[in-house]
């Protein structure tokens, strides 16, 4: 789920693995730097054995710098595996501990906290967005279940060409949310609130500006002392705006492509994806853009091993009450209803077949996050690169080939 600076993939990502989940085809597999297995002897998982191949040919042709697999599943087997380096072109392994950008992941978060403060009675899902912000457009309409659902109608402001020119040009700019909600409101309203779904950051940000008022906080101490110190995510933060420093050790993140240039599609010429494949086109190196253009909807920073202890916070009641916690699950509904079986997307939550959780996707970095709580099978993945010069999520794709293995076994 694209943050993400231009257009959204959720539907295409979570297709992606939904229709996996269906499928289940037979797995592919290579070897990495890094691997860890609970098993008692030193072999890795059986599904890890015809799996590893697959995952490093995948990178390879997707022209991954580096890449973080990790899966928790009780019955198949712990497995955390590595491909590639810090760096393009370098000589240092990526670790499994690694921090990385987690783009939209963050949503999950900010929808959280809102949660949160609904079982406290400080606001209600049917709450009008007006009552807290009389500024936004259809704001006596706009609900606030509609805006972590994804039903409001906002314009999305990573889509503005206002923004995608500010962020070539000035990527080390503090936005201040209000800044970035001027953008979204300046466009048209896409739909009548509730008549449709569309991916917005806008409604993320909106949701944050919320929370902060609520709460007296700024957002980052919220998310801190209600996500973070809970689930007991100590390698995770959420930064100042001020901040693009990402904590050391960490792996440099890559993109191919302006913000401008790929505004429309991720898809670069094919003259471009050639000399990027043969070498001659290197990657940008985008690790110090400040996240802050994408603040409460995609600013977080985390590693592999608090992503998979968040995933099973999300689906296990460790952040919510029950009645909220089942609510949320229920929420999931098809993106298109004419695709029941398709992608699906809830309170500030995605589906992924039957792993629910959410994807991050910003310049430099690709997170798959996915939790199933029936088979209590856990998967995140992370890479340093996206999108790649095809136009495609490279944790994502990953994910499809770690889920038909899974499924498979």
């Amino acid at each position: 789920m694209r943050t993400e600076r231009r257009r959204s993939r959720l539907g295409a990502a979570i297709g992606t693995v939904v229709l996996t989940v269906a499928a289940c085809g037979s797995p592919a597999s290579v070897p990495s730097d890094h691997e860890t297995s609970t098993r008692a002897s030193a072999a890795a998982p059986d599904y890890a054995t015809a799996l590893k191949p697959r995952l490093e040919h995948l990178a390879q042709e997707m022209l991954v710098t580096g890449a973080v697999v990790m899966v928790r599943s009780p019955d198949l087997g712990d497995w955390t595996t590595t491909i590639g380096t810090r760096r393009y072109r370098g000589t240092d392994p990526v670790q499994p501990t690694d921090h990385i950008r987690i783009g939209s992941v963050t949503k999950t978060w900010t929808g959280t906290v809102i949660l949160q403060l609904v079982e406290e009675g400080r606001l209600a899902l049917s709450d009008p967005v007006s009552q807290y912000r009389p500024d936004v457009p259809n704001g006596t309409k706009i609900t606030i279940e509609q805006l972590l659902t994804m039903r409001s109608g906002l314009y999305n402001y990573t889509h503005s060409l206002e923004h995608n020119v500010a962020m070539d040009e000035t990527p080390d700019r503090a936005w201040k949310p209000n800044e970035l909600l001027a953008l979204g409101y300046a466009e048209p309203v896409s739909f009548g609130p509730g008549r449709g779904w569309e991916y917005s950051n806008t409604n993320t940000v909106l949701l944050g500006v919320i929370a902060e008022q609520l709460t007296g906080k700024p957002l980052a101490e919220a998310i801190q002392e209600r996500v973070l110190d809970r689930v007991g995510m100590t390698d995770s933060s959420f930064p100042a705006v001020t901040d693009a420093a990402l904590p050391d050790d960490h792996a440099r993140g890559y993109t191919y492509g302006t913000n401008v240039q790929t505004m429309k599609s991720p898809v670069l010429p094919e003259a471009v994806q050639a000399a990027a494949k043969a070498g001659t086109v290197a990657p940008m190196d985008v690790t110090d853009v400040n996240p802050s253009w994408a603040w409460s909807a995609g600013a977080g920073i985390s590693t592999a091993a608090d992503l998979a202890a968040y995933a099973v916070a999300l689906t296990d009641g460790t952040l919510l009450g029950y009645k909220l916690q089942r609510q949320r699950l229920d929420s999931v509904e098809p993106v298109d209803p004419k695709d029941p079986e398709g992608p699906g997307y809830g309170l500030g939550l995605a589906r992924f077949g039957s792993l629910y959780g959410h994807t991050g996707e910003l310049p430099g970095y690709n997170t798959f996050v996915g939790h199933d709580p029936e088979r209590k099978i856990t998967v995140v993945i992370w890479t340093s690169l996206e999108p790649t010069p095809a136009g495609q999520a490279p944790a994502t794709m990953l994910a499809r080939s770690v889920i038909e293995a899974l499924y498979s076994s």
